[in-house]
Parts: C-alpha cells; sequence; structure tokens
C-alpha cells in the first residue's frame, strides 16, 4: 500500500539520503592532506613561488588585507581614506617585489598580454629550479 500525506514526504527523503550516502561511500577516500580545491592548489602554489624571500612574504600579509580593505573603506568613511588603503597597499607590494626582484603580479599579466618581456620568478630562484 502507497504511503499518503505527511509519510511520503518523509520516505522519500529517507530514500534520497540513503541514496546520497551510498553515492559518497562509494567514491574513493579523499586523501585529509590534500586540498580539495586543485584549482586554488595550484594558483596558491603559483603564488608561493614568487613571494619566497621572507621579507617579500610578510610585506605581503600587510598589503594585500590593506588594498582589500580600500573597497570597504571607500563606502564606509570619506573618500580619500580608501584611496590612501588602496596605494599604500600596493605599495607595500611594490617594495616586496623589488626587493624579491620579480615584476608585480598584476603587471607580469599585462606585460605577458602585450608580448613584453617581464620576470615572473626573481633569478635568485630560477637557478635553484633549474639545479633541481
Amino acid at each position: 500500500m502507497e504511503a499518503t500525506g505527511p509519510a511520503r514526504p518523509r520516505r522519500l527523503l529517507a530514500r534520497a539520503m540513503v541514496a546520497v550516502y551510498i553515492a559518497c561511500m562509494s567514491q574513493p577516500a579523499h586523501d585529509p592532506r590534500q586540498p580539495h580545491f586543485p584549482l586554488l592548489r595550484k594558483a596558491l602554489g603559483n603564488w608561493l613561488e614568487r613571494h619566497r624571500l621572507p621579507f617579500n612574504f610578510w610585506i605581503h600579509m600587510l598589503g594585500i588585507p590593506l588594498a582589500l580593505s580600500s573597497l570597504l573603506l571607500f563606502f564606509l568613511v570619506p573618500w580619500y581614506w580608501g584611496v590612501g588603503a588602496l596605494v599604500v597597499g600596493y605599495l607595500l607590494q611594490y617594495i616586496g617585489h623589488r626587493a624579491e626582484g620579480n615584476d608585480l603580479g598584476e603587471w607580469a599579466g599585462i606585460k605577458r598580454l602585450l608580448g613584453l618581456p617581464y620576470v615572473a620568478i626573481s633569478p635568485r630562484w630560477e637557478s635553484e629550479r633549474v639545479g633541481e
């Protein structure tokens, strides 16, 4: 006899949950040491490769949040605070890249699109990569 009324949706929900559980259990186990997002893992690996110098890495940890916070500051406080945060955030990142010896990420991308020469990874780290 077919269930009707409130029992039918509950039974369908229970069957759906069992089907999802079985589908999940039939998938190969995920290695917990590996991130779930391969594109994010690749992007982070590329970013870390371009920011090997500890000074450059840590100055980016200050400059990136400052530059991103400028978006909120444009709407919450007078406009010049937002512009100031953006300029100082990018200035910190520029100083870090000058110390490392490579181009800023945005400029390297623009230069690559225009066919101009650019320095993606500092020559001091390139020599290590060649030796590997």
